[in-house]
C-alpha cells in the first residue's frame, strides 16, 4: 500500500504550488489535486518533476452530466480534453462521476438535467458513454477511478451514490482501465456498510480514500473504525493506494504520524 496526498486538504495557508514541497518532505510522492481546469497544471506537474513526485489523480469539474443525453457531446468533449491534459503533465488516473457537481450559493449541488429521464434511463446513458469514453481512454495511458459521491452534502440528487451501484458501473465492463475507488467518507455518509463493502468489492478498487465522518478530518476524530478496515484490508490482500483525502485537525506532521499508528501501509 501506499498513501497518496490531496492538496487540496493539506497546506492550505500557501498556494497550491507550493503546497508541494512540504507533501515530498513528509514523504507523500503521489499527490492528488481536484479541480484541475482551477489549476496551474503545468506549474504543478514541473513541481513534481523537480522534487521526483508525481501527480497521482485529478478531475473535471466541467465534465458534464454523463446521466443526462443532452450532454453527451459536451461529456465526450470534456473527457478528450482531460486525457489530454493528463498525458501531457503526466496525471496517472482521472477520476468519473455520473453527475455534474457545481457550487451554488456555496453549497454543492448537482447540475439539473436538460430534461426529463428516469433513472433506468439516466444509468443506460452512463453506461453508453463510458464505453465512449474507453475507446478515447485506451489511445492513452489513463486509467479512469469510478467514485460513488454521497447525498448528505450534495444536494439535488446523485445517480451513482453508493458502492452497490459504483461496483455494478465497473463490473459491467470488466475493463482494466476501468477501476472502483472506495472512499470510505463517501460511503459511511450514504450507505455505512465499509467491512462488508471492502469484502463484496475486493478486487474492483484499487484505491482506498479515508476521512472520518462527521468533520472529513483524519482517522481517529470521528465515528469510523479505521483500525478495523485496515485488518480487513490486509486480511483480503489490498496493496493499492491510500488516499488521504481529508482536512488536518492539526499539524500535517503530527496527523501523518497519527495516521501512520492508525492505519500503517
Amino acid at each position: 500500500m501506499e498513501y497518496t496526498g490531496y492538496l487540496d486538504f493539506w497546506f492550505t495557508d500557501r498556494p497550491i504550488v507550493e503546497r508541494v514541497e512540504p507533501m515530498v518532505k513528509l514523504g507523500l510522492r503521489r499527490l492528488d489535486v481536484w479541480y484541475w481546469r482551477q489549476q496551474p497544471m503545468a506549474e504543478l506537474a514541473a513541481e513534481c518533476r523537480r522534487l521526483g513526485a508525481v501527480l497521482n489523480s485529478a478531475f473535471d469539474d466541467e465534465m458534464g452530466n454523463l446521466v443526462d443525453p443532452g450532454d453527451n457531446e459536451l461529456t465526450l468533449r470534456a473527457w478528450a480534453e482531460s486525457l489530454e491534459m493528463a498525458t501531457r503533465h503526466g496525471v496517472e488516473h482521472l477520476f468519473i462521476f455520473s453527475n455534474q457537481v457545481d457550487l451554488v450559493d456555496g453549497k454543492p449541488w448537482t447540475r439539473r438535467l436538460s430534461s426529463n429521464y428516469t433513472p433506468a434511463q439516466q444509468y443506460a446513458n452512463v453506461l453508453r458513454q463510458t464505453e465512449r469514453i474507453l475507446k478515447l481512454v485506451e489511445q492513452t495511458s489513463i486509467k479512469v477511478w469510478v467514485e460513488a459521491l454521497n447525498e448528505f452534502h450534495i444536494k439535488g440528487g446523485i445517480l451513482v451514490h453508493n458502492h452497490e451501484l459504483a461496483a455494478d458501473w465497473v463490473q459491467r465492463f470488466n475493463h482494466p482501465r476501468l477501476r472502483l475507488v472506495f472512499d470510505c467518507y463517501h460511503q459511511q455518509r450514504d450507505s455505512g456498510n465499509l467491512i462488508w463493502g471492502l469484502e463484496q468489492y475486493a478486487g474492483l478498487y484499487d484505491a482506498f480514500h479515508m476521512a472520518d465522518v462527521p468533520t472529513r478530518q483524519e482517522p481517529g476524530t470521528g465515528e469510523i473504525n479505521y483500525a478495523n478496515l485496515r485488518r480487513k484490508l490486509g486480511e483480503l490482500g489490498y496493496n493499492g493506494f491510500v488516499g488521504l483525502e481529508f482536512y488536518p485537525s492539526t499539524t500535517e506532521a503530527e496527523v501523518l504520524e497519527r495516521v501512520k499508528k492508525i492505519f500503517p501501509v
